[in-house]
């Protein structure tokens, strides 16, 4: 299958360009050996894109499945694969592994188990597995309670110069608990955590980093006091940087509605004031990434009372239709958002990609950012539908993926 293509009559939506204040504009895109070229480009095969959008693809950060046909659908390039698999990316090989299950339709770049096993008592081989090519580290789902042994993987992170991935909730608040504490747990009779369970975890974790030197990313923030937490810790220096998926900028606990188990996630869904919070926090760039959070469960796990179905939504083939959201919200411009789903990705984890320059990969995504559909969980792509955004009504419809020049996705 040929590399090499041209891509004509596509509005450019060029991340990069958009930081110098250049304005989207219509030009041929040309991929030569997988690689965005410039020259004389007669002799290539032509897509024609006419009044279709073309970005770099978008590079998704912290995917609990490689689920190759929602990733292409949603116009994922390339995804962080976090280490929650079974059994946990905690070795060379696994993690060695891992990085060829994606290609050539997407390249999955394997995120290291902090703790053998992800049980939060040891310390993995976090060198070993750097040099069969994880790009992270992560404390997977789980936060773990112990300072001593979480300062002494920032260390050893920050020595290797691997980013590490966070989550951030309290672990001994948050216990049994399926929502966040507050008026709509109480009137469904669900068991809430407090929502301070998420900035408590956060207040530890940025006084490690600071400790370790390490850069630590928090896959997803979710309150208004942790964002105000990582806020003032940008300001002060630290090498801090956090992620969130569309499902909590666009929706509240209030989603949950009648024990809707879609909804059921993990962080929980927030209250109005901290959603809100969150789109204010996209606007002023606290927030440096948006994610899919993908995490496919079939009706075995989420078929169930609201209390025992598993947390976790299908998050990659509707990423991009629903943070088009932000740019009819006036939250943010297509270039920016393009940033949020692909270039920052790219710089914070050290990924090709990313950009339409001249020598970046052939990873692009065309998409039409006004055709309407309806988000349909029945027939979503990918291995399972369990979306809380099932029968809405979206508008921006990926067209084509293109990876490495190939045409992956149409």
């Amino acid at each position: 299958m040929s590399s090499d293509l041209l891509i004509t009559g596509a509005t450019l939506i060029d991340p990069h360009g958009a930081l110098q204040g250049q304005a989207q504009n219509q030009a041929d895109i040309a991929i030569r050996h997988g690689v965005i070229a410039h020259g004389d480009h007669h002799d290539l095969p032509v897509l024609n894109a006419k009044g279709l959008m073309l970005a770099p693809g978008l590079i998704d950060i912290g995917s609990f499945s490689i689920d190759l046909k929602a990733m292409t659908a949603g116009g994922i390039t390339a995804a962080a694969l976090m280490p929650d698999q079974s059994p946990p990316l905690d070795n060379a090989a696994l993690v060695q592994h891992a990085a060829t299950a994606g290609k050539p339709a997407v390249w999955i770049h394997p995120i290291a188990a902090a703790s053998t096993g992800l049980a939060g008592q040891d310390l993995a081989e976090l060198g070993l597995m750097k040099e069969a090519g994880a790009i992270a580290v992560a404390t997977g789902r789980q936060w773990i309670a112990d300072s001593g042994l979480m300062l002494r993987i920032m260390r050893y992170a920050a020595a290797l110069d691997l980013p590490v991935i966070l989550h951030a909730e309290d672990a001994a608040l948050v216990g049994g608990a399926v929502a966040t504490a507050g008026p709509v747990a109480t009137w469904l009779g669900l068991s809430g955590a407090p929502a301070m369970a998420e900035s408590l975890a956060i207040a530890r974790d940025l006084m490690l980093a600071e400790e370790s030197g390490a850069h630590i990313h928090f896959r997803q923030v979710t309150t208004a006091r942790g964002f105000d937490l990582i806020r003032a810790a940008k300001q002060r220096g630290l090498r801090v940087t956090c992620g969130i998926t569309p499902a909590h900028l666009l929706l509240s606990e209030s989603a949950i509605g009648a024990f809707l188990t879609f909804t059921r996630l993990s962080p929980p869904l927030r209250s109005e004031a901290d959603r809100l919070a969150a789109i204010e926090a996209v606007r002023d760039g606290t927030i440096d990434l948006i994610c899919s959070g993908h995490d496919p469960h079939g009706p075995e796990a989420k078929r169930l009372p609201f209390a025992e179905a598993q947390p976790g939504m299908a998050g990659a083939a509707t990423l991009l239709a629903l943070s088009l959201n932000l740019v009819r919200d006036g939250v943010v411009t297509l270039p920016r958002l393009m940033q949020l789903l692909s270039s920052t990705p790219a710089k914070l984890f050290g990924l090709a990609g990313g950009s339409l320059h001249a020598g970046a990969p052939g990873d692009l995504v065309l998409f039409d950012p006004d055709a309407p559909w309806q988000i349909d969980g029945d027939i979503l792509p990918g291995k399972a539908g369990n979306t809380p955004f099932d029968g809405l009504p979206v508008q921006g419809k990926v067209r084509h993926v293109v990876k490495g020049g190939r045409i992956v996705h149409s």
